[in-house]
This record gives structure tokens, sequence and C-alpha cells, in this order.
């Protein structure tokens, strides 16, 4: 006869995956452990088992004592409930297990949970990057087909619940047929031809591109995600793309925020006042102003659009241009300033000052946003406040009217002293790069004063350049701008913000995007492309002769015709480029811009197959070009006499082969 009390007990300690037992009374603790369970621990029963506390809490893993805790506060609900964690053995190593617990109450009220566990650390190790993956830096990951119009083939919770869109919680989650059919419902409008041509150049290269970029979630918001697009060739041998991205739209306002006090600081600089209207919450606020302003007691509080104008205009403007102010705000809430190619307005007006004094004031809208635009104002001084200035200091005044014409990625202000001694208030990456320093090498200058020539030592702009706009006040310079990866210009105005002259000066720089360097040259009919070296060096295609807007890419190009079609590393081109300095990261850096300038100079020129680059090193297609160099050294009868005594006089480095062709 089956002893059965002993069967249970049989049961419950060989057969049951480390069952225990709990009791809840006063103190959580364990009434009874199997030996099942202690041969999965190694502790043994008198050392588990104590009515005032619980001796299996000590066991958990110090990481997963929340999971725990919440788990046991749970389980004390009648019901089963599960839950996952880690248990650190007798000899200290460590297991991962599955917790089923299910609690009764007896008919005196005590609540008794019985659990068993199932040792899941196998599962734990195959799928140790997924869940690595998953809980620390959760991903979102999408497949789609290579298509001209990708279709979706899979995509992840973590994507599912980056872009908001609505599911039933379910496991089986699905995407609704629309996304599937259209990937490019996630991207915004102004992001899909960037798209695009990404998934273009993964697929003709077949190497992944990371990167940065705006997706559109389900309610209509944006995110910013990081990530990376690669081509895949499935077990069918059929082809697909595949992203992965992380969520950095904190980081992404941050910067933003970082970006626009910068901005603020810059323009405080120039204006008396600046204001942030807001179309999105139909709000306005004072960003800026002096103590003095009375406005100040208005600083960062939102105020709506249409009762703070009416109140200012009434009380404030003069009467006689009451209804040109008016008419200048209500087109800014119209958004007529944001139609494509309008200029940042500007107006001038009479209005009472903090004073009570009728004054003259000029302003500007610039827009930051599709939704948020800044009014900046400042005080224009009459005639006889400035009979002590200079014709040319009060010119420099009216320009500053034109200082700020957009939130410009070339955007950047500095302070300078009598004596020339510059610091930085604020300047984009682009303009550090024009300077010539890193962001870590920039930071410190924010802090200091530095001797002018010091400051632009390392900018590929001649001290000439800049002794002359500090004496004239007013210039333009060039820039590499890496987004575009184009030359643009770079307008400096530098005045004096206060009236008295011995005071600090401020420059300010901004872009001139306009439509000389945004559109393509006017490319000859004939494109032969010929080339002089005897003398001064020179490119033509046609008879048109090649505008080089800077001086470094044309030598780079003296350089690759000096090889006659041999290939030219970056430590080669660097030594020649700049024979005082190693190969570092800054000329390193410094080179691939110039590079990149020859490149799009070519291109402008509807030439750029001249030039060929193969990891890094360049050469050029010696049998694409007509040059008077390789006519004479190719021992023709008819070219014998192209060569003077004289050859690329421009660059010393060339004295080498100068030699070479005086003495052949």
């Amino acid at each position: 006869m089956i002893n059965t009390p002993k069967r249970a007990e049989d049961i419950l300690n060989f057969q049951i995956n480390g069952f225990h037992q709990y009791i809840f009374d006063d103190t959580v603790h364990l009434s009874f452990v199997s030996r099942n369970f202690c041969d999965m621990t190694g502790f043994e029963e008198n050392e588990l088992l104590d009515k005032s506390r619980d001796l299996y809490a000590l066991l958990v893993h110090p990481e997963d004592l929340k999971i725990y805790s919440a788990f046991i506060n749970t389980a004390r609900e009648e019901g089963s409930s599960s839950a996952r964690y880690h248990l650190i053995k007798k000899d200290g190593s460590i297991t991962y297990v599955n917790d089923t617990l299910t609690c009764i109450k007896l008919e005196d009220g005590t609540c008794v949970a019985s659990s068993y566990l199932t040792d899941i650390s196998e599962f734990e190790i195959d799928n140790k990057n997924l869940r690595f993956l998953d809980e620390t830096s959760p991903c979102g990951f999408l497949k789609y087909t290579c298509e001209k119009n990708p279709r979706v083939t899979f995509v992840n919770k973590q994507l599912v619940d980056f872009l908001r869109i609505p599911t039933d919680n379910s496991p089986e989650f699905d995407l609704p047929d629309m996304y599937k059919e259209n990937i490019f419902l996630f991207i915004p409008i102004e992001e899909r031809r960037r798209f695009s041509l990404f998934l273009n150049r993964v697929y003709t290269s077949e190497k992944p591109i990371a990167g940065e970029m705006t997706l559109l979630r389900f309610d209509g918001t944006k995110l910013h995600v990081f990530g990376w697009v690669t081509k895949h060739v499935n077990e069918d041998g059929s082809e697909e793309f595949q992203s992965v991205c992380i969520d950095v739209t904190e980081r992404y306002a941050a910067k933003e925020e970082a970006e626009s006090n910068r901005y603020l600081k810059a323009l405080s600089e120039v204006y008396d006042k600046i204001f942030e209207f807001n179309l999105l919450t139909n709000t306005v606020k004072i960003l800026y102003c002096n103590n003095s302003s009375m406005f100040k007691h208005f600083e960062n509080i939102p105020m709506n659009i249409d009762d703070a104008l009416e109140k200012w205009i009434m009380d404030s403007v003069e009467k006689e241009d009451v209804e040109k102010v008016r008419s200048f705000f209500g087109d800014f809430c119209q958004k007529k300033f944001y139609e494509p190619d309008a200029k940042p307005p500007q107006i001038t007006y009479r209005a009472l000052s903090s004073e009570n004094v009728l004054r003259q004031y000029g302003g500007i809208f610039i827009k930051v946003t599709e939704t948020v635009g800044f009014f900046c104002c400042r005080r224009i001084h009459e005639s006889s406040e400035v009979n002590s200035l200079k014709d040319e200091n009060l010119q420099l005044k009216e320009n500053m009217k034109d200082l700020v014409m957009r939130f410009s990625d070339g955007l950047a202000a500095f302070e300078i002293t009598p004596d020339l001694k510059m610091k930085p208030l604020y300047a984009s990456e682009n303009v550090c790069e024009f300077f010539g320093y890193t962001n870590e090498e920039w930071l410190p200058l924010t802090k200091k004063f530095t001797p002018w020539k010091t400051f632009v030592s390392n900018s590929e702009a001649t001290y000439d350049d800049f002794l002359n706009f500090l004496k004239m006040g007013e210039a333009e310079f060039t820039y590499f701008d890496y987004k575009s990866e184009k030359e643009k210009r770079i307008r400096a105005v530098c005045t004096q913000k206060d009236m008295d002259t011995k005071s600090p000066g401020y420059v300010i720089l901004y872009s001139m995007d306009d439509d000389e360097n945004t559109q393509q040259k006017n490319i000859p009919e004939n494109l032969n492309v010929s080339i002089r070296t005897f003398g001064y060096f020179d490119v033509f295609v046609g008879d048109k002769p090649i505008a080089f807007r800077n001086k470094k890419s044309k030598e780079l190009f003296a350089l690759l015709i000096d090889r006659r079609g041999g290939f030219v590393t970056s430590e080669e081109a660097i030594g020649f480029l700049w024979e005082d300095e190693p190969a570092n990261t800054l000329t390193l850096s410094r080179y691939r811009k110039v590079a990149l300038r020859l490149k799009n100079t070519l291109e402008e020129y509807g030439v750029s197959d001249i030039l060929e680059s193969v990891d890094g090193k360049r050469r050029i297609v010696a049998e694409k070009v007509k040059c008077d160099l390789f006519d004479y050294l190719s021992g023709k009868e008819e070219y014998s006499q192209l060569f003077k005594g004289s050859y690329l006089t421009n660059y010393s480095w060339g004295e080498t082969t100068l030699g070479e062709l005086l003495n052949s």
C-alpha cells in the first residue's frame, strides 16, 4: 500500500524543481525548502529557515532585489504570479531562475505561498547579447525591401514604442498596413530626399552608413534617432535593408537648447531686447533685456501674442507708426515671413523708452523654426548723439540692421578689445573649423582674450585679410560647410556696441548662402581641360579659367599634376601643402577639407572625372587633360619649345621638377 504523505513529500523534495514555501505573517519567511532546492542553491535547510526574517532574500542578486521585492509584495494576494531574477549560490556562482508562486489563505487568515524555481540560465546565455541590447540600450530594429518604394517586412516592439504607434499590447503586435507599404511615412517630408540618398549609397557601396535622423511619430511629433542602415542578403538570396536606431531626442533637445542659448548670447551683444514669438502656443515672451528696461519684470513669462502686442502698441508706439507696427507683426502671425526665399523682415519705429522718452528703434524678425521666431530690436541713436563718431563707424552701426540674417550654421560672435585681443562669445562647429580649431580646442578660448595673430594663426585666411577686416570693419571670407560638403561664404561685421570708442568692439559672422554659391557654374560647351604649368599655374575648361576660391585646393591640384598621374597619399600632400607642420589630426582635417573643395570645384565646372580617388589617395587622370608639362615630356618635336625655363612659379616645391627640366 502506497504511503501517500510520504509520496507527496518525495514529489516536493525531488520532482518539483526548487520547491519552497513561504508564510506571510508579521514577517515573510520560509517554512519549507525541498531537497531539490537545496541542491540547486548549495544551502542546507537549517541555513534557510528562520521565522524572524526572510533568509531567501539574501540569495537574491543585489541588482534584482527590487524585482524580487515587488514580486513578493504582489504575491500576498491569492493567485499565481511569476518573475525572473538571479540567485547567488553558496559557492558564489550565479544562476538565472524563473519563479512561479501561488498564494492561498488558510482558515485562520494566514497566507501561505508555494513556489517552485526553473533554472533558465542556459536560455539567458543563448540570448545574452539580445537581452543586453534590450535592457541597457533599447534599440529600434527595422527590415525593409530594397525596392524603389521599400516595404517594411519586420519591425520590433521598441521601434513601435518609439514611434508611438497604438497596439493592443499583445505579443503578436503588428504595424498598420499603411506603414508596411510605405516606409516614408516614418520620415518627415523634409528628410525624405536625404533618406532616399542614404539608401542609394548603402545599396551601391554595400557599406553601412551611420548618423542622426529625424523620424515622424504616429501622433505627428518628431523623434530624433541615431542609427545605421546596412544591406543584407537573406538565405533565399533576396536583398533587404536593415536599420537599428536609438532614441536621442532628449540629447538633441539639450543640444538645441545649448545652441540657442549661445546664439542668444551672441544676439544680446548686438540688440537691446530679444522676444520669442511662438505661433504654436500663440505666446510671446521676453528672452533678453537690460536691467533698466520696463520689460525686465516680464522676462521669460509667456503672454498671449494678441493681447501683449496690442497693449504695447497702444501704450508705447508713436501714433504715426501704430499701423505700420501692427501690420508688421500681423504679417509675422500670418507666417508671411516664412514663405520660400523670404528675407528676414526689418522695421524702424518710434516708441516710448523706459525713461518715458520717445526714441527711434530698429527691429528684425529671425526665423528659428517653422513656428518660432525671434524679434530683435535696438535703439537707433539720433545724429546729435553720434556726431563724435567717425563717418565709417556711423556707417557700421547702420549695417548692424543686417547682421544676423537667419539661424545659421555659420554664425559666430566675438568680443575684441582696442588692443586687438579676441574672445569668442559663440560659434558653431563650422566656424570653429574655419579658424582651424576643434571643439575641444575652442572651449578654452571662450574663457580668455587671445592676441588676434595667435587666434587666427590656424585659419586659411592670411594675417593681412584679418588685419584689413579689423581696419575696415567689414569683409567676406570663405569656409567649408561639412553638412553640405560645399564652399560657403561668411560675412563679418565689426563695430562698437556702445558710443564710447574705447569700449570693446563686437564681431558677428554669419553665412552668406546666396544663389552664386548654390548654383552650378555656367559650364562651357567645350569641356576640354587644359593646364598650364610653365610659368604660373592655371587650369582652363575650354577657354574659361577655373576660379579656385581656395588657394590650397588649387595647390593640391598642381601637386597632382606634378606627379603626372601617380597617386598622392594624404601624408605626402600634407608635407607639401603645410611644409612646416607634421601630419596629425588637425592637418589631416584641413587636408580633407581642401580635397573636398577641389572635388566640388571640379564638379561645378563639370569635369570631376579628371580626378580619381582610391582609399584616400588621389591622382590626376592624365589622359583626360591636356597639359603643357605632359606634352613637353612626350618628346614630340612639336612640343619641344614649350618649356621656357620656369615651372609652377606659384609653388616653391616645384623647384625639384624644375631642376629635372633644366637638366634634361
